[in-house]
């Protein structure tokens, strides 16, 4: 390789010459976003001079989330405070839960921060406000990772494969349930991505692999709220007598347990998120299987990709998608 020089460096930071040299001479002026790059870009280029600090004070990353009452974002959220712990002092991970239906105020928060971050981790509803907002600040040259759910292209996403999950529950359902009748499914409403997935890979399953005697009949919107949700299965045993497979995509699972316990014959339930409300229905028989998207893993994997973008990781970070579990009562 050849021996770097600012010009080489300037170029793959996308800055001017100028900047660099300011930068590598510990002058000042120059944002610390800019700074980063500059060191980013020189670390690359195995520049020989001994580098300034990479930064000084503190490093924030915020990570915007929804839903707080929901066992998933729930552990989503301990999961980052955990790895802030483990983390240098000089790095801080700011949680904060904003309204699910208000993504003008996600928007705001996401365009105009009180405090400066190095860093965003932003799981939030595909809105169009929301859309402009990441869009905005990636071209800032923020670093940005999408967790769980993704809005716009460019920014690392970080979840499970959800065509694959909606694609898993369709096969579990067909195969290890035998299920003959009339199959529902339930999400919580178009604005998620990652919940359209999961219903389109149900889909296509069943359409793929047509069994004599199972019927899908049907996709319902539950907001993801425990009382839509049990509305949403008794409305579907009330048009459809045989209701023999239900497959929630989307959170609410409280609602839905409830209503199935109230049927009196058995349903093959699949749905999704491991807590102590699915654990006790995979055990009383209520429920057949449900999927985990492992939290904790999307937390850690999150971080890393910021770090790694921060120059604070030498080696890349894969980010293939997250292997979901697949939990049944025999594995509880």
């Amino acid at each position: 390789m050849a021996k770097p020089t600012y010009a080489l460096i300037a170029k793959r930071a996308q800055v001017g010459t100028s900047t660099v040299e300011r930068v590598l001479n510990g002058r000042g002026g120059v944002r610390e976003q800019t700074v980063e790059k500059v060191l980013k870009a020189a670390r690359a280029l195995d520049w020989p001079g001994r580098l300034p600090e990479r930064h000084s004070g503190i490093l924030r990353i915020e990570a915007i989330l929804v839903r707080p009452e929901t066992s998933f974002y729930a552990r989503l959220a301990a999961a980052f405070r955990r790895i802030a712990a483990s983390l240098d002092p000089s790095f801080q991970i700011h949680v904060m839960f904003l309204e699910e239906n208000n993504p003008s105020v996600i928007a705001d928060r996401i365009a105009n921060p009180p405090l400066r971050r190095a860093g965003l981790v932003v799981s939030a509803p595909d809105h169009a406000t929301v859309r402009e907002a990441l869009s905005r600040v990636t071209a800032e040259g923020l670093p940005v990772v999408q967790v769980v759910t993704q809005s716009i292209q460019g920014p690392a996403f970080v979840g499970i494969d959800n065509y694959a999950a909606g694609r898993m529950a369709g096969l579990l359902m067909s195969r290890m349930g035998d299920v003959r009748g009339t199959v529902v499914a339930l999400c919580h409403s178009a604005v998620y991505p990652v919940h359209r997935n999961r219903i389109r890979g149900f889909s296509d399953y069943l359409a793929e692999h047509p069994r004599e005697g199972l019927h899908f009949a049907h996709v319902s919107f539950g907001g993801d709220e425990r009382d839509r949700s049990a509305r949403g299965v008794r409305e579907a045993i009330g048009a459809w007598p045989d209701l023999a497979g239900f497959y929630n995509a989307g959170g609410a699972n409280s609602g839905v347990i409830d209503a199935l316990r109230h049927i009196g014959r058995p349903v093959f339930f699949v749905g999704h998120e491991l807590n102590d409300l699915t654990r006790a229905a995979l055990q009383d028989g209520t429920a057949d299987v449900i999927f985990d998207q492992l939290p904790e893993a999307q937390a850690r994997r999150a971080v890393d990709l910021l770090l790694a973008q921060l120059g604070f990781l030498d080696d890349p970070v894969d980010n293939p998608p997250i292997r979901f579990a697949t939990i049944t009562a025999e594995n509880i």
